[in-house]
């Protein structure tokens, strides 16, 4: 008999538990830290990890010495074991043979199969172990699979008549997990099979008060059947009971919900439910009962499918608050426009709205499609949430945004079948039923209105085609006109012949509901309702004010109206819409009565309030330039709607930045050039500061082309300029200078000074970041000499540029003397941001000149201002500096963690050329403190990165840093490596090309010695 073998510390196990979890793959030593120190891994973790590895590598050779099963590969370690040699996949891989041999016909060999899987279970998965997220949802999932694997094996044995076997399995199951509805329902079967009548009732109440108790509602529908079956009880009058106790009991759930959830409130991104939710009940009991008898191997996802108007949006949310209680850590929110003229959402901009809903900062969220699956999947991981994708295209769109824990339900409504999404049959929406109809009728007019009238009611209810959009327009008309008939509106329906394109034809269509709202409007209402057809998104009461030409109580009033007659949406915070057939209908109406010129006035005034609404919410944030030089002499075409009632600050340009997005767009589909151009970059500084870099890229682009076609060079100019930016940020320097090229010659073409030293300044920037230094120096020189002196004040942007380039290039004392022409300048105008910059770039000069001490004394001062002003760029690149200032004074520890604090800021504000400089500075600072495998990370990441954004300064950085770890094991190599950065460095002029000369030179003789 083998004895027990001995497998050290629990750290140690974590590490054989989390290669075993991989069997026969490379698991990178990051994830084992993240494992065995999920929240704070020591300074000394990866030697920790080389050690656990060597001693569990020793154990294996005693026991197998002429097998290597632990391996280390690359900078990872291998579990080189075949799957089946690992319990937990033997397990699994029965099961999973068990339930295809079940679907071929054979169940008394998937039942042989079940048993053997069973027999391998020991219990949960390192049990006992503190282990970190990874392994703890392997855990969690395995178990997940055992408890299925039971209800298999149940199930199996139930249908075969064999009962008793699997009862004391079932008992042990309801034992740990009270709450799992179909273990017990299984439990409960048995033990009738079994004659055992009172044992199933008695495991029915267990369970129904731990199911009340703990989620406050009723055990499912098919419980209750089983149980009223084993009491011989009265079928149907059971259940009528068990629904009203039902409604009751989720009545007092939801009142307790929301008292113990009043803190995550702010999760809440669900539109306002309808108050008279009528018909659809089938549906949503089976929805709900679908999402509580979920096994718990994979998220529910809800598809509701269906035509145009038939309430799928409303079917969805209703659900979802139903489920809210159960669901409590987040109830999220997006409609994806998939058929909406001003185009669908695309998956990475969904997931950036997404995430911003859970409170995810923007300059948190990456720039790449999988990076932003992958941390949208982690956010729901951790929550039970409850997700609304509304309006989608296809598979396509919404596949990105769907969870793969268990923990979430997603709800997926679309006027497509998805035909090629796996998640099992959709809720095909139909009309509603003539019962239904009516009852929706009643809700709107009113009750004895319906009643008086039975028939009436039923044949507006079928000229409604029993849409409920139709119906619910059609009664709140009916409800405003107390001495009206029904039988006079049907007879007005009966004889309507407008009908909406593409959305059905005759007694089905929504085009008579929608002229018998329009109709009884006044005109000056109308001729609203007809504008409002016009933009696709959303509009404020003042941007409706600016359209019609009306003041805003006049607006508020009709408005109010159109509210209530549902041609128009109310969001909670004084937002307003369009349904968008009801969108569709406005807008038709408005081409067929408006003229071109009347809707082109409209247009303008509108544009026109957007845009000057974001130049009063943009002013913190543009105090450091004057925007009009820039826009020129724009002049509100309305001041008295400015600012209006709302509170229009920076929070309302978050809010609505989406929809502000789609003003953009508006204005270049229609030809509006000027108000394209402008209010993109009026809105430029919020997209840079927020990391909303795809938007710069989408609005400038429009900006740019809207510019050439009016013939507009100077505003050409600007929108190259400011598209620079957005390419800088993403990595494409080459595109960016290209911008800034065609901005320059622009400026240049038309003798603007003014703009031809921004852009110089501006290509200094993008030259210095991509390593030119040189020419960097040269063209910060020549924006400072050329600036007007009319814009002196500028000077503040370009003296740091000049300086900067000059620390890069070495030349350090003239470098001094510019920062402290800028830290003068600054101190004169008392701007605290400038001073900060200016105090920690001149540390950084004096620190490559080896003044230490006096460069630490002007960072500690820089990070006061720095937290005073908020600006975390600067603040990661001083303290930076501070870390090079600690390891010159050789104080290694307080270094590491400047350069660690610097990285982490970095990493929230999606600098990568600060990163780039950090991580290789951390290198230096790790490899002079003997961690040469931290070293050769960060340099290795730092190198990675910097291919990424083509900077070549910290490539031959980067590089070098690599090759003097190679020096001993792979002279060649290191050579290479040397030759490699050499290349890069000279282009750079920067004077570490002479120390990397200096090393190739003694690398080349020791090797020509040899």
């Amino acid at each position: 008999m083998a004895s027990p073998v001995i497998l050290g510390t629990p750290k140690q196990q974590i590490l054989l538990a989390a290669l075993a979890a991989r069997p026969g793959r490379v698991v990178a030593i990051e994830q084992l830290i993240d494992e065995i120190w999920p929240d704070d891994p020591p300074r000394s973790a990866v030697p920790n990890v080389r050690t656990y590895a060597a001693n569990l590598r020793r154990t294996f050779d005693r026991i197998e010495p002429d097998r290597r099963v632990l391996v280390r590969q690359g900078s990872g370690y291998r579990l080189d074991v075949r799957r089946d040699e690992v319990d937990l996949f033997s397990f699994l891989d029965r099961v999973e043979e068990a339930r295809l041999t079940r679907s071929g016909g054979q169940p008394n060999q998937a039942r042989s199969l079940l048993a053997q899987a069973i027999s391998l279970w020991g219990g949960p998965p390192f049990a006992g172990l503190p282990v970190g997220p990874a392994l703890a949802a392997h855990a969690a999932a395995a178990e997940e699979r055992y408890l299925l694997a039971v209800e298999f094996l149940a199930d199996v044995d139930i249908k075969a008549g064999q009962p008793d076997a699997v009862i004391p399995l079932l008992r042990r199951v309801v034992a740990h997990h009270p709450m799992r509805e179909q273990a017990v329902l299984l439990l409960m079967r048995a033990m009738g099979q079994r004659g055992d009548h009172a044992g199933g009732i008695s495991v029915y109440r267990a369970a129904s008060r731990v199911i009340r108790d703990e989620l406050g509602v009723e055990p499912s529908v098919e419980l209750r059947h089983l149980y009223q079956k084993l009491t011989g009880s009265d079928a149907a009058g059971a259940d009528r009971l068990a629904r009203r106790k039902t409604d009751l009991r989720d009545d007092a759930g939801l009142a307790s919900t929301a008292l113990r959830a009043a803190d995550r409130s702010q999760w809440d991104w669900l539109p306002r439910p309808v108050p008279d939710f009528v018909g659809r009940d089938d549906v949503v009991q089976r929805m709900v009962d679908k999402t509580r008898a979920a096994d718990g191997s994979a998220p529910v996802v809800h598809v509701i499918d269906g035509m145009a108007g038939s309430g799928k949006t409303t079917l969805a949310v209703h659900v979802a608050r139903c489920l809210r209680g159960s669901y409590p850590d987040g109830q999220f929110f997006i409609d994806l426009r998939g058929h909406a003229d001003a185009g669908l959402v695309e998956p990475a901009t969904a997931l950036v709205e997404l995430l911003r809903q859970t409170g995810v900062p923007a300059a948190r969220i990456p720039l790449e499609l999988e990076e932003r699956r992958g941390l949208w999947r982690r956010e729901l991981s951790t929550r039970r949430a409850i997700v609304v994708l509304d309006n989608a295209a296809d598979s396509a769109q919404v596949t990105p945004l769907l969870p793969v824990t268990a923990s979430s339900v997603v709800l997926i409504t679309s006027r497509r079948r998805m035909l090629d999404l796996d998640v099992g049959p959709p809720e095909s929406l139909s009309v509603l039923s003539p019962e239904e109809g009516v009852r929706l009728l009643a809700v709107s007019a009113g009750l004895e209105r319906v009643q008086a009238e039975p028939e009436s009611a039923a044949e507006i209810a079928r000229r409604c085609g029993y849409l409920p959009l139709a119906i619910r327009l059609v009664g709140s008309r009916l409800a405003n006109r107390h001495t009206w008939r029904l039988a006079d509106l049907s007879a007005r329906l009966a004889v309507t012949e407008l009908a909406l394109a593409n959305i059905g034809t005759g007694d089905r269509s929504v085009a008579s509901a929608f002229d018998a709202s329009y109709e009884p409007l006044n005109e000056a209402s109308k001729r609203v309702f007809r504008l409002l057809g016009l933009h696709a998104g959303y509009y404020g009461l003042t941007m409706v004010a600016a359209m019609t030409g009306l003041s805003c109580a006049k607006a508020v009033h009709i408005l109010d109206d159109l509210v209530d007659r549902h041609l128009v949406e109310e969001s909670e915070n004084g937002r307003y819409r369009m349904h968008d057939l009801v969108r569709q209908y406005s807008r038709d109406k408005c081409l067929q009565t408006d003229s071109e010129d009347a809707r082109a006035v409209a247009l303008a005034s509108l544009l026109d309030q957007v845009m000057h609404l974001s130049i009063i919410a943009m002013k913190p944030l543009n105090s450091l330039v004057d925007i009009y030089d820039d826009l020129g002499d724009v002049l509100p075409e309305r001041p008295d709607l400015l600012p209006g009632p709302e509170t229009v600050d920076i929070d309302w340009v978050e809010r609505e930045r989406g929809n502000l997005n789609l003003f953009i767009e508006l204005a270049a589909k229609c030809g509006f050039h000027d108000y394209t151009w402008k209010m993109a970059r009026v809105l430029w500084r919020f997209y840079y500061v927020r990391g909303y870099f795809e938007d710069i890229h989408r609005t400038h682009a429009l900006g740019l082309s809207a510019a050439e076609q009016s013939g507009n060079s100077r505003a050409v100019g600007i929108m190259n300029n400011y598209l620079a930016s957005a390419l800088i940020k993403t990595g494409s320097q080459h595109r960016a200078v290209q911008c800034l090229k065609v901005a320059l010659a622009e400026a240049e073409a038309g003798g603007r000074h003014a703009d031809i030293t921004r852009i110089v300044g501006n290509l200094s920037v993008v030259y210095c970041m991509a390593g030119d230094f040189q020419e960097s120096a040269d063209l910060a020189t020549s924006a400072l000499t050329n600036l007007p002196l009319r814009l002196i004040s500028r000077v503040r942007i370009h003296l740091p540029n000049a300086g900067i380039a000059l620390t890069w290039l070495g030349r350090y004392k003239e470098a001094l003397r510019v920062h402290r022409l800028h830290l003068l300048w600054a101190r004169v105008e008392g701007d605290r941001y400038q001073i900060a910059n200016a105090l920690s770039h001149i540390a950084a000069a004096r620190v490559r000149l080896g003044e230490h001490g006096p460069a630490l004394r002007l960072l500690r001062s820089a990070m006061i201002l720095y937290s005073e002003t908020g600006h975390r760029y600067g603040e990661a690149d001083a303290r930076n500096v501070m870390g090079m200032a600690y390891r010159g004074m050789g104080l290694l520890s307080d270094a590491r963690r400047q350069h660690e604090l610097a990285l982490e800021l970095t990493a929230h504000s999606a600098e990568r050329q600060a990163e780039c400089n950090a991580l290789n500075e951390f290198g230096l600072t790790l490899a002079a403190g003997g961690d040469t495998d931290g070293a050769v990370q960060a340099h290795q990441r730092a190198l990675h990165l910097a291919v990424r954004i083509d900077n070549r300064y910290e490539q031959a950085r980067a590089l070098a840093g690599l090759a003097e770890h190679l020096l001993r094991e792979n002279p060649a190599d290191a050579r290479r490596h040397l030759e490699r950065a050499m290349a890069l460095m000279e282009s750079t002029g920067a004077p570490e090309r002479f120390e990397i000369q200096s090393r190739l030179v003694a690398l080349r003789q020791s090797t020509s010695i040899r």
